[in-house]
């Protein structure tokens, strides 16, 4: 083999073990948006790639982190729709009119998500203008499986820690322009 030849297969096989070790882990359920600008509407859709390893999933939980408001879920046939409801920590302005309480977290349960089929769960929600432009906002999610069991995307990354192993999908902030 020639010499250019070695060289250049050792770069590719670098390149590609460097770009396979880079790379975030899409085997989780991610946020089909990468920003969401505050004050401002956000379309959170819930992206699911898979059921549980081999299972099918049947039911899909987020919950919505402190700042999120005004959210409305959309109903998905074959599937019941369940909201949790409570009091905001502080009281917010989405569209000028003050909150002080709302959906929290959602549920889409008794559904069937083979796990090779991809689906995907959308709620209208608010970005209140308080939460900071530059930060990521994560949702955590809870994907439960056929058989009881549950996988939780839920860990929030750590800087200079690496991605965690079942890291809960998130936004960037931005301002609005």
């Amino acid at each position: 083999m020639s010499k250019f030849l070695k060289s250049t297969l050792a770069l590719a096989l670098a390149s590609t073990l460097a770009s396979s070790l880079a790379a975030p882990a899409f085997a989780h359920v991610t946020i089909e948006a990468r920003e969401a600008t505050v004050g401002a509407g956000f379309k959170l859709v819930l992206r699911v790639p898979h059921g549980c390893k081999g299972q099918a999933t049947s039911s899909i939980r987020v919950q919505l982190p402190e700042g999120v408001v005004n959210a409305k879920p959309m109903p998905k046939a074959g599937w019941t729709l369940d909201k949790v409801k409570g009091k905001y920590a502080a009281t917010y302005k989405p569209y000028g009119h003050e909150v002080s309480e709302g959906v929290k977290e959602i549920e889409w349960k008794g559904g069937n998500l083979p796990d090779d089929e991809y689906e995907e769960f959308t709620v209208s929600t608010y970005i209140d203008a308080s939460l900071k432009a530059g930060t990521m906002l994560y949702f955590p999610v809870v994907q439960g499986c056929v058989d009881g069991s549950a996988t939780r995307w839920i860990e929030i990354p750590v800087e200079g820690k690496g991605e965690p192993e079942s890291p809960a999908p998130g936004v960037k902030l931005i301002e609005k322009k």
